[in-house]
C-alpha cells in the first residue's frame, strides 16, 4: 500500500487550545462547544472531514457509474453525547444527489462504504444517512 496524503496536526491546550497544521494552512484557535469564544471545535472539524470526505466518494461513485453530476451536497451533523462521563459523537450525513430517490439512496450506500471517514468509524459510532433524491 502507498501513501496518498499524510499529515501532522499539532494541538496545545486541548480543547481550549491552538491548532496548527505542519504547513501552516491549518492555524486555528479552539474553544468548548457553546463557549461564546469565534473558534472552532473538534466535533465541528470532525463534520467538515467527513463530509467533504463522503461527498468526494459520492462523487467518484457517480462518475464510477456514469452519472454527470455537478456536486453532490453533503452536511455533515456530529454530536457529542455524554452519559456518566462516557463521551461518543453520533454522525448525521444528508446527502442532496440529483437522481431518482431509488438511484441517490444505491449511489449514497456505495460511496458509504468508500468512504475512509465511514470504513474509520464503523462499528465504533452511530451513523445515520439520510438521501435527498428527486
Amino acid at each position: 500500500m502507498s501513501t496518498m496524503y499524510e499529515t501532522t496536526v499539532n494541538v496545545s491546550g486541548g480543547r481550549r487550545g491552538h491548532a496548527r497544521s505542519d504547513d501552516g494552512v491549518l492555524d486555528l484557535e479552539l474553544a468548548m462547544p457553546g463557549a461564546g469564544k469565534r473558534a472552532t471545535n473538534p466535533e465541528q472539524l470532525f463534520a467538515a472531514g467527513y463530509a467533504a470526505c463522503f461527498a468526494s466518494a459520492a462523487m467518484g461513485v457517480a462518475k464510477q457509474q456514469g452519472y454527470q453530476l455537478d456536486d453532490i451536497p453533503v452536511a455533515g451533523h456530529v454530536a457529542l453525547d455524554a452519559e456518566n462521563h462516557d463521551y461518543n459523537l453520533v454522525v448525521k450525513l444528508t446527502a442532496e444527489v440529483a437522481l431518482p430517490q431509488k438511484e441517490a439512496e444505491a449511489l449514497i450506500e456505495n460511496a458509504h462504504q468508500m468512504c475512509p471517514y465511514s470504513k474509520a468509524v464503523r462499528g465504533n459510532i452511530r451513523v445515520d444517512i439520510e438521501v435527498k433524491g428527486q
